[in-house]
């Protein structure tokens, strides 16, 4: 079967221009006006729209295996592809910790026939407890391409240096593919005790608060690191406005650092947390109006590569306990484009570079999704109306769960079409399956 979408703008290799596409099987066969159109062709009628490369997240938390009361994988990329995401990175910290090939292998089983790619991510340590390293190997060889202990920061220094060692030894098993090391950064011994950022709002409202410093400190360790072991290390959810100068710096120095920040680090302040709602529990806490700033200009100038949802799906009924007894997390995978086309200053090329050809390079999939709407790639497309307006509700999105911090806010634009090798998984705004 053949999609054709007429009447949109396309990002193609030159930028936004005026064109139709042509999808037949997998692939885009023809971009331009006056297309020879097949007779069986689906149309899809995208004026006002912009037709781009499919979005892909580079952190979410699908919760399969061992959550699946807050979210799966089915659901999870159901509620990717209706935000326009054609492939997620999952994250490792489920229960059991993907941190072996043979949870690796049971993932990619379960998502088979999901509405996106979702990719496994692993651990860097065994059960992500910072003591023995995992088959990084074995896990390389098998296609891995991520590696993380999400939600921890490896502590120990010596042991971080060792996983850096490792994994530049690994692209003579991966072909040359590089490996990419991707650190929640967070010194416990700091951070111990804190359910939000310290600083005026912590201090009113009698909250234990978590310092800057506990990023920074370990993104200058693994800078350090990186520096003279030649690993590529990623940062994850960047929430202050020093970690952005601090990569700036280090970029600037050649180190093979990327970073990537969240919707909500670049939305909402610390102050949130003044309704003692647990909704605006998240972990990085959020920041300051000067650290959503530093963000957004880091954002624009380039310093941060990727905007990832970092979403975190829980049980509605965790999140009404207190503020220092609910889990940290919210989620992401539905708003984040229509968050970023908001609340951004950013051309849409920049905004699809953040979301699309960044981190699918960085996740080792830039073979098949990020690229250019031109004839040759791969059919991982979204359709994105950037003026609709519509408003968040947690209980209409996809996912099991409903911790939405944006509930009742009224952004612009709507996902309308979303296409996976050439299949619509979400047709005209609805999921197809």
């Amino acid at each position: 079967m053949s999609v054709f979408i007429h009447g949109g703008q396309i990002l193609g290799p030159n930028g936004v221009e005026r064109a139709d596409v042509l999808v037949t099987g997998s692939s885009i066969v023809g971009t331009g006006l006056d297309l020879p159109v097949p007779g069986n062709a689906r149309h899809i009628d995208a004026a006002g729209c912009y037709v781009m490369p499919g979005l892909v997240d580079l952190h979410a938390h699908l919760r399969e295996p061992g959550t699946e009361e807050a979210e799966t994988i089915e659901t999870g990329a159901r509620g990717a592809a209706l935000g326009g995401y054609t492939a997620v990175v999952a994250m490792p910290n489920t229960t059991p910790t993907i941190d072996s090939p043979s949870l690796v292998r049971d993932v990619l089983a379960i998502a088979e026939g999901a509405l996106c790619e979702v990719v496994p991510a692993a651990a860097m340590t065994v059960g992500r407890e910072g003591q023995l390293l995992t088959p990084m190997g074995e896990l390389a060889r098998m296609g891995v391409r991520i590696f993380t202990d999400d939600g921890r920061g490896v502590q120990d220094p010596a042991l971080m240096r060792s996983i850096m060692e490792y994994a530049t030894g690994l692209e003579a098993i991966t072909g040359g593919a590089p490996v990419v090391l991707a650190q929640h950064c967070e010194i416990e011994a700091l951070s111990a005790g804190g359910h939000m950022h310290e600083g005026e709002w912590s201090t009113r409202l009698g909250i234990g608060g978590q310092p800057s410093e506990s990023e920074t400190l370990m993104m200058l360790r693994d800078i350090a690191l990186a520096r003279r072991t030649g690993a590529h290390i990623h940062f994850q959810h960047v929430s202050t406005g020093e970690g952005v100068e601090i990569i700036r710096q280090a970029k600037a120095d050649g180190v093979k650092v990327t970073a990537e920040v969240t919707t909500h680090h670049f939305t909402l302040t610390d102050e949130a947390c003044s309704s003692y709602d647990p909704v605006f529990k998240v972990h990085p806490p959020l920041r300051t109006a000067a650290d959503v700033d530093a963000i957004r200009a880091g954002l624009a100038d380039g310093t941060i590569d990727c905007i990832a949802t970092d979403h975190a799906p829980h049980e509605p009924h965790t999140k009404e306990f207190p503020f220092d007894q609910a889990p940290p997390g919210m989620l992401g995978l539905e708003s984040a484009l229509a968050l970023a086309l908001t609340e951004l200053d950013l051309p849409i090329e920049r905004v699809s570079e953040l979301m699309s050809s960044n981190p699918a390079a960085i996740a080792g999939i830039g073979d098949r999704h990020g690229n250019p709407v031109e004839a040759g790639q791969r059919a991982n497309l979204v359709v994105v109306d950037a003026e609709s307006e519509w408003t968040i509700r947690g209980t209409a999105m996809a996912s099991r769960s409903h911790n939405t911090p944006y509930e009742g806010r009224t952004v612009k634009g709507k996902v309308r079409f979303t296409v996976l090798d050439g299949e619509l998984t979400v047709d005209d705004g609805v999921a197809t399956r």
